[in-house]
């Protein structure tokens, strides 16, 4: 799991690398990976067990509300959200650790409401206590991070043994209140900015232009790409942001279909170790939070390349371990540090063997 984080953000630096006579980030990056690095080991020697603690999980979520209304007061702007803090030798973005919180906070209540989980209420329920810290998010206004904490409550509800018939009838009842929506409230300009918005590359000429630069430098990369430096659509300045919302397509410029499927690899590998920790959890608050960890990197993961290629809209979010920047990168590694320090005192055999009743545990 480790080894897989680390060569991909290897993989991300590189990608820097190429560039490194215009920008600083390559350096940068070098300090937040292993300041990342350290904070992994850090949080692998301890004992998480303490985070069971009802009154510890409550602390950490009203503290995450705390701290996002302070971001309203004291945050700065950056590309019109006030969405970090600046301390004058680096800036700090809340809502990345937040996202773990919200994990955990969700770990947490579905644990104890795993006797009753099939209820209906506890769909309701969990995500009242997630809308408070997704509107904070989405008002700065961060649509990214809100969309990712929105995910993380969708795919923590889809594995935590809560009714799928429930759940998908409040999904219909979501959308049909859509679609009452555009059919007799939405005016035509409004509809129009909702498909813009959500298929950009409608408009390559305004809101699409971004997500058209990225879907030529993908595919610019043919099978074996053009090699490291020779971007042109990251070094000729056409791919914006091409070190954080767009390093997907910086890094198949450079190296093509083969590098793409070698990173892919990677990340399937962290994922499915991230799994297996995950099932071999000492309880259910473990295995919850290793899947939710799971399912936080699979949303940014599927996120970021769908509009890096121009299937999904363009909401500004990083891929993890690899796009640039320090607070993302400290709550990943810190998140599979978590899991690592709470593999110290997992199950010997899966959950699948226990579940049959081969072994009991005391």
């Amino acid at each position: 799991m480790f080894f897989s984080a680390l060569f991909v953000s290897l993989a991300g630096l590189v990608t820097m690398s190429s560039f490194v006579g215009q920008n600083p980030f390559f350096e940068k990056q070098i300090l937040w990976i292993v300041i990342s690095v350290i904070i992994f080991f850090v949080f692998s020697l301890f004992d998480f067990r303490f985070l069971r603690r009802t009154e510890v999980v409550v602390g950490l979520f009203l503290l995450s509300c705390l701290v996002l209304l302070l971001l309203f007061i004291t945050g700065s702007i950056f590309q019109g959200a006030q969405s970090w803090f600046n301390f004058g030798f680096f800036t700090f973005q809340p809502s990345d650790p937040i996202k773990l919180v919200v994990v955990l906070l969700l770990a947490k209540y579905f644990t104890r409401r795993h006797v009753e989980i099939a209820h209906i209420k506890h769909i309701f329920i969990s995500a009242a206590y997630v809308s408070i810290i997704f509107l904070l998010v989405f008002l700065q206004p961060d649509f990214g991070s809100a969309i990712i904490i929105l995910g993380i409550w969708f795919g923590m509800v889809l594995v935590s043994g809560i009714s799928k018939k429930h759940l998908f009838l409040v999904l219909g009842l979501g959308l049909l209140s859509m679609a009452i929506l555009w059919t007799f409230v939405f005016h035509d300009y409004q509809k129009q900015r909702i498909i813009t918005f959500i298929s950009p590359l409608t408009d390559i000429q305004g809101a699409g232009y971004n997500a058209y630069q990225s879907t030529i430098a993908v595919g610019s990369g043919e099978f074996l790409g053009k090699g490291i430096g020779f971007g042109t659509q990251s070094k000729l300045s056409f791919l914006p942001e091409y070190h954080t919302d767009f390093i997907f397509a910086a890094f198949a410029e450079e190296w093509g279909f083969v590098g793409v499927i070698f990173l892919f690899l990677l990340y399937s590998l962290l994922f499915y170790r991230i799994v297996n920790l995950s099932f071999h959890g000492a309880g259910n608050f473990e295995t919850l939070f290793g899947l939710g960890v799971a399912v936080l990197f699979a949303s940014h993961f599927i996120i970021h390349v769908g509009m890096n290629v121009g299937l999904l809209p363009v909401t500004g979010t990083t891929i993890p371990f690899m796009s640039y920047g320090g607070s993302h990168l400290l709550t990943e590694f810190m998140a599979i540090g978590i899991l690592s320090g709470m593999s110290r005192y997992k199950r010997t055999v899966h959950r699948d063997v226990l579940s049959k009743g081969d072994i009991t545990l005391g």
